[in-house]
């Protein structure tokens, strides 16, 4: 059995649609569908909540009828049987009456995440109505009822395993799921989700708990570039990558794959491959444990970093110092991406302001405390990097002009990073791309 997951660009627009159904039953492999939702559904809910944490309810239901329109022209394009049409038009409807209810209760963090749930819910239900027209066999499996994460948000891998086996074995003879990214439930038992790019977690989630031969992540790239195509011009597909030179570029910023989505996939021997719906016939990228060549294969970068120096001559060498700073950020569950140690200094880079003022408080008695903003990491990754003797040299010599803040070396053999001022980040791209990859 096999996994395809499809992003909310592959299912955006009801053309778009059609062509998942054809990509889905082009082989007799049983398998399992997942949906993001609609493109632009998710930022819109975002939005609903958040004018309801504000108690602007004028603001949440212009959002939620605007979002019902939508929906309402996407169905009418979509399906053109009318027993079909009316049937989905009713789901639909009923989503967004619930929609509608919220403005006259009480906001909390639970409804939000019942509100975010709706997007996943209302594009696998209108699937399965296409599906339905189509004459396409198929069952849907509400993801509500086996994705399970723990009191930490922690996915239970287990627990989703036995839940979804059993919930296929209620469904013998078909050969085609369907289901939700995304959403889960907690704990309590109640509605949740796996953050920002969780579709691309649950698929992984899933082919972990089934043992899938693959899991396919769909969407509008061919697969994941040397390079940002969307600061530098001319970039290339990389046709294979490790799991670890994966973990890595997806951490660092490459937008294509949620940096969550590896591990299970990667303790569970699944290989993964990135695919394009607009393209289904190019190669992709194929993740796996071997990475097929050594040097370097990609660059990423992240943004939003903020570099924090404790200086000390007095303490820096004493015993446990170290430990004492790593025990501030786990106090806050802030984690560390870069640190570099000097003989009076540490500097380190986290990439959330969440807890900064209070993580500054407590190292100020270490000693004095600097915050630079506004940085980017740019790493350079690859299979065994640190054994390709050349590429410190042509990496520094491409970035000569830029003033480099930081530099970890040696902490992964896959991956040299350094710390820009994100004002110099566009600019040191194009460099590494003509300097590491030849490429202009």
């Amino acid at each position: 059995m096999k996994v395809m997951k499809f992003g909310g660009t592959s299912v955006g627009k009801p053309e778009r649609m059609h062509e998942v159904g054809r990509l889905i039953t082009r082989d007799e492999e049983p398998t399992i569908v997942i949906l993001s939702a609609l493109s632009g559904t998710t930022n819109t809910l975002v939005a609903i909540g958040d004018a309801m944490s504000k108690n602007d309810k004028e603001t949440a239901k212009q959002k939620i009828d605007e979002l019902y329109a939508h929906y309402q022209q996407f169905l009418k394009d979509l399906l053109k049987q009318e027993a079909t049409y009316n049937k989905a038009k009713a789901i639909i409807d009923e989503h967004f009456e619930f929609l509608n209810i919220i403005l006259k209760i009480s906001f909390n963090e639970a409804l939000n995440k019942d509100i975010l749930a709706q997007g996943e819910l209302m594009s696998t239900k209108m699937f399965s109505a296409y599906l339905e027209e189509a004459g396409i066999d198929h069952a849907l499996l509400p993801a509500l009822e086996f994705m399970r994460i723990d009191a930490y948000d922690e996915p239970q891998v287990p627990v989703i395993s036995e839940k979804l086996k059993a919930l296929i074995e209620e469904h013998k003879g078909k050969k085609l799921f369907i289901t939700q990214g995304y959403i889960c439930r907690n704990a309590r038992g109640e509605v949740d989700n796996l953050k920002r790019g969780g579709s691309d977690y649950s698929a992984s989630l899933i082919a972990a708990a089934i043992k899938a031969s693959v899991c396919e992540i769909w969407t509008d790239i061919d697969g994941m570039h040397n390079n940002d195509p969307r600061v530098v011009k001319k970039t290339v597909p990389i046709e294979q990558l490790s799991f670890d030179e994966a973990a890595e570029l997806a951490y660092f910023g490459a937008k294509i794959l949620h940096p969550a989505s590896i591990w299970p996939a990667q303790m569970y021997n699944v290989p993964v491959k990135l695919l394009n719906t607009m393209q289904p016939e190019a190669k992709g990228t194929t993740i796996m444990a071997e990475a097929g060549s050594v040097g370097v294969k990609a660059v990423a970068a992240k943004d939003g970093i903020i570099a924090i120096k404790i200086k000390s001559s007095r303490m820096l060498l004493a015993y446990g110092f170290l430990r004492k700073i790593f025990e501030v950020f786990e106090k806050y569950r802030t984690p560390i991406d870069m640190i570099t140690t000097s003989e009076v200094a540490v500097s380190l880079t986290i990439d959330s302001n969440t807890y900064l003022k209070e993580i500054v408080k407590e190292l100020e008695p270490f000693g004095t405390i600097e915050v630079d903003a506004n940085h980017t990491i740019v790493s350079v990754v690859g299979n065994e990097i640190v054994k390709t003797t050349d590429m410190l040299q042509r990496l520094f010599e491409a970035l000569s002009p830029i003033p480099v803040r930081m530099v970890s070396y040696g902490g992964s053999k896959h991956n040299v990073s350094i710390l820009v001022p994100s004002d110099y980040k566009t600019e040191t791209l194009q460099l590494l791309n003509k300097g590491v990859f030849g490429l202009e």
